[in-house]
């Protein structure tokens, strides 16, 4: 996105996923947030201003592109955002690291916490994060924190991230990741405090000027009685820095090559109870 103030229309027309009387999906732009912007332009009060009110269902964050949900009336709002709540509804991300040596799947499961600057970090040193190997052999590692290390003097947020390694060449691993417990930059922050930020993550590289390298896939939600499976694939902007290292079909081919997600693994749920700050991830 540029710094010119975009066309809901435009968005509207060429992003739209799904549409239908209850809700509307888009595939929102890395660059503009879904709402709360105090000095800039969200879609919500894009949308406004062209005489749509929307009620976002979900957020996922300003430097994240892909699959965004709003409710079209309030009345829909609810029963939507309990589906989030609830953790029934599938959820995949496509990140790309600029690093090599993940396993093949992945379980991350390390609390969160706030600190200075409201910035969201895991709730224990680098130091006491632990992997434990795949068992059995060709399962998932996990990575959690040694027991008795989680901070005590904030509030903690239980959070787990899974993913699989769908590609990995040259500097590049290409990931697709779910986050299970959905809190604010859960899979920036898992990532890179495991040692594989997301390439192009503001959170963790001040220097870069272009976005996150993290997109919103898959959504799989009940909607008007029926389950739906929404899809948006990455723009160019997301492949374009890996340009040269990817395999030619590796973009069409991605739906074949990763399951879908309906609902989170019951092995890698974090106790419903907790509270925690729930945007995008």
């Amino acid at each position: 996105m540029t710094n010119a103030q975009p066309s809901w229309a435009a968005l509207r027309t060429e992003r739209l996923v799904y549409v239908d009387d209850e809700v509307l999906a888009l595939d929102k732009p890395a660059g503009i947030s879904v709402t709360g912007e105090r000095h800039d332009t969200d879609l919500v009060r894009l949308a406004a201003a062209q005489g749509e009110r929307l009620f976002p269902v979900h957020r996922i964050d300003k430097a994240t592109s892909g699959l965004i949900l709003f409710a079209r009336e309030l009345r829909f709002h609810g029963d939507l955002t309990r589906q989030f709540a609830r953790r029934t509804v599938g959820k995949c991300y496509l990140a790309l690291t600029r690093t090599r040596g993940l396993p093949a799947a992945g379980i991350i499961d390390l609390p969160l916490s706030v600190g200075r600057k409201n910035r969201v970090r895991i709730a224990a040193n680098r130091a006491d994060i632990r992997i434990e190997p795949p068992v059995p052999a060709g399962g998932a590692a996990r990575w959690t924190v040694r027991p008795g290390a989680v901070f005590d003097h904030v509030r903690v947020y239980p959070s787990v991230t899974t993913f699989s390694r769908v590609w990995e060449g040259g500097d590049f691993t290409l990931l697709a990741a779910v986050p299970v417990s959905g809190r604010r930059h859960q899979i920036r922050v898992h990532l890179a405090w495991i040692g594989h930020p997301i390439d192009g993550d503001p959170l963790f590289d001040r220097s870069v000027a272009g976005r996150a390298l993290l997109h919103s896939w898959r959504l799989a939600i009940d909607v008007g009685g029926q389950r739906r499976r929404l899809e948006a694939p990455p723009g160019a902007d997301f492949w374009a820095p890996g340009a040269g290292h990817f395999p030619p079909a590796l973009a069409a081919g991605l739906p074949d090559l990763v399951p879908w997600v309906e609902g989170p693994s019951l092995d890698a749920r974090p106790d419903p109870s907790a509270g925690g700050p729930v945007t995008a991830r």
